[in-house]
């Protein structure tokens, strides 16, 4: 039996992935929960993994999945909307061992370098069950910045080619057409809020017209 806050977290988590087919962000789910801390969130989600309620999905950055729901939540989630144009959520099947698709890679993304100058012909062999529909590239972490959200140095970023963005998405953002950046994306009025995933460092607010959307997160690849 879930308790009441448990509850509560897997329903926003099931109508996410029903209405978009992207996970919330931890802060989302902090903030539509009124916890004051990530840590909060950390337990619930834990929880219900050991409930077999949802599973977090390996090699993805923030994705999770719901296993089962208890009873009369289904009835009650909102059908997913038929619009191609929104992230879709893939059954995760076994893909064969040969099926991967080569994507570009454009090196690391770190403050002060454009996307555009690091593009090159080297490719980059991604599992296919990874992708789901659209262009993609990939780019190589540099930094901390995103730790909280399981995005660590070194990790190679599976970026969806997109020129628009929605509030708590990971984008890469191009910043004075000069300075490429992996954050979680928001709007505040008229200005864009960056938002790192790292105590340490603190939110970069931009007038519109001063953030060019680059791509949407896809996935993530670690190598050991």
């Amino acid at each position: 039996m879930l308790t009441p806050k448990q509850h509560e977290l897997l329903a926003f988590i099931h109508q996410r992935l029903s209405e978009t087919g992207i996970s919330p962000s931890f802060d989302e789910m902090r903030e539509a929960l009124d916890l004051k801390s990530k840590s909060g969130v950390h337990r619930l989600i834990g929880a219900l993994e050991e409930r077999e309620f949802i599973r977090r999905l390996p090699n993805r950055a923030r994705a999770l999945e719901v296993l089962k729901l208890p009873e009369g939540m289904a009835e009650a989630a909102p059908p997913a909307p038929a619009n191609e144009d929104r992230p879709r959520r893939v059954e995760v099947v076994p893909a064969p061992a040969n099926d991967v698709i080569e994507i570009p890679l454009h090196g690391r993304i770190a403050a002060g370098t454009p996307i555009e100058a690091l593009q090159g012909n080297e490719g980059f062999a991604v599992p296919a069950a990874l992708l789901g529909p659209g262009e993609h590239y990939a780019l190589e972490v540099a930094g901390d910045s995103m730790v909280e959200e399981g995005i660590l140095d070194g990790d190679f970023a599976l970026i969806r080619k997109v020129d628009q963005a929605r509030d708590g998405e990971i984008i890469v953002a191009l910043v004075d057409g000069e300075e490429a950046t992996l954050k979680t994306y928001r709007r505040e009025g008229q200005m864009v809020r960056l938002d790192p995933a790292n105590a340490a460092y603190s939110p970069q607010r931009y007038e519109e017209g001063r953030v060019a959307v680059q791509g949407r997160l896809a996935g993530i690849i670690r190598r050991y």
